[in-house]
């Protein structure tokens, strides 16, 4: 929040510290500060297309509702067809495709998404076909990618977020923002609450007296700081989805969980399959309810895997297995069990990609990711209006760290280290920015030196 470009703040406050803060932070504060401005500096133009395909992402489900209505949608009816004939269609609508999957229509006027692996399709896409449930009719066939089902022009922006679609090489953009956004957002907090100023109100509003980089500065941090608790969310779920962190149990093809096996009298032939319908009413019996997705066996013997998709809160994720011969239950995962790390991590996923409170959860990444944007934008101002050339002071001096006690800098480093472990690509910058520091550090002392020989 608070730019280190901020220089002329020491004719403000100067290098020290006012009376009465901890010795420890006066001697910290000159590094958070040189840290804050070179990330800013440097990784702002990263956190910046962040922001920017974030904001078109939050808005991503409206335009994939208006582009595909056709698709999407269907005249409600007085009846509906059974859910086998609505695959049937599909297949005779597609015959060279395999059926992996389908998603029941959830409401009136939606449509049936029946899912099936083609040859020739990217990794990780299928393709869906829209069936109206009322009459059969096929609606339209688009690509759908990932387990979320993104259709082709939400599926593009995903990607411009992620990678700028550029594969794995544009995934190190979204590890370098989000690994250094909360860097950036908690340096921008203390330097701004630690900031000496007479009025306490100015620590939550704008000062619209001020004139210049100090007005500059003043809106910088009052709305980083409004900021500062969506910026770490964002930091930490943008995280977990770059670099795959997940502890989601899972359900085992054989069943697992609390599953109930049936006796292998009761067992028909592989080739078997009681049918669609009669696995749909199994799982209704075990109390799941749509949205759902039912998923084919993967090879002969499998069971069926019926599986809530309802990410929106109150949260539906409970999945059953089916025997694909007798239609029973074989195996049950409710979401009510999975350990509360996995709940958080699963919550939080959902709420980076704006999927848990609907269109309130995309209002509030939408605002986030402007307040990110207008942060950026006034960073750079600052440093614009007070840049070396116009004359604003003097950086504030490097080392001032060295005075620290080390039970503070040994949890501070060890802190460091475990960051830099779990997030290399920021580890491997922080220690680039160490060494350009102490080398710029270097390089002023002995011109220091020089002139004072000079003279």
């Amino acid at each position: 929040m608070t730019s280190t470009a901020d220089r002329g703040s020491a004719a403000e406050q100067g290098p020290g510290t006012p009376t009465g803060r901890p010795a420890v932070w006066a001697a910290l504060r000159p590094l958070v500060l040189r840290l804050h401005f070179y990330a800013g500096v440097l990784v702002a133009p990263f956190l910046l297309v962040a922001a920017g395909s974030g904001l078109l992402y939050a808005a991503s489900f409206q335009i994939e509702q208006v582009v595909y209505r056709h698709e999407l949608t269907a005249p409600a009816g007085p009846t509906t067809l059974p859910l086998s004939r609505q695959v049937e269609a599909a297949r005779a609508a597609q015959p060279q495709g395999t059926i992996t999957a389908v998603r029941p229509a959830a409401e009136p006027g939606h449509t049936t998404r029946v899912l099936m692996d083609r040859p020739g399709l990217p990794e990780s896409t299928r393709l869906a076909v829209f069936v109206d449930p009322h009459t059969g009719r096929v609606r339209g066939r688009l690509e759908s990618y990932g387990d979320v089902g993104a259709l082709p022009v939400r599926a593009w922006i995903s990607n411009l977020h992620r990678d700028l679609h550029l594969g794995e090489p544009g995934g190190i953009y979204s590890e370098l923002a989000a690994g250094w956004l909360w860097v950036v957002a908690l340096g921008g907090l203390a330097l701004w609450v630690t900031r000496r100023r007479r009025e306490k109100r100015r620590l939550l509003l704008p000062d619209r007296a001020a004139r210049g980089a100090r007005r500059t500065l003043s809106w910088h941090g009052s709305v980083g700081l409004w900021a500062v608790p969506g910026l770490l969310f964002l930091s930490v779920t943008g995280l977990s989805v770059t670099l795959g962190w997940t502890t989601a149990p899972s359900i085992s093809p054989q069943g697992g969980g609390h599953a109930t096996y049936t006796g292998a009298g009761e067992h028909r032939a592989a080739t078997a399959d009681v049918g669609v319908d009669r696995i749909a009413r199994a799982a209704a019996d075990k109390g799941l309810s749509g949205p759902l997705e039912i998923v084919w066996p993967g090879a002969p013997g499998d069971p069926y895997l019926v599986k809530e998709i309802d990410k929106t809160a109150p949260t539906r994720l409970d999945q059953v297995t089916v025997d694909a011969a007798t239609g029973q239950v074989t195996g049950e995962l409710r979401f009510a069990d999975y350990p509360l790390a996995a709940k958080l991590l699963r919550w939080g996923v959902d709420g980076h990609m704006g999927l848990l409170f609907g269109p309130a959860n995309q209002i509030l990444l939408a605002a986030l990711a402007i307040a990110l944007i207008t942060l950026i934008v006034l960073g750079y101002r600052m440093w614009w209006l007070r840049r070396p050339t116009r004359g604003f002071g003097e950086p504030y001096p490097r080392g001032g760290w060295r005075q620290v006690h080390w039970t503070v800098l040994a949890p501070l480093g060890l802190l460091t280290v475990a960051a830099g472990i779990f997030v290399p690509l920021m580890g491997v910058s922080l220690v680039l920015f160490l060494v350009v520091d102490a080398l710029l550090g270097l390089r002023s002392r002995r011109a220091a030196r020089r002139a004072a020989g000079r003279s």
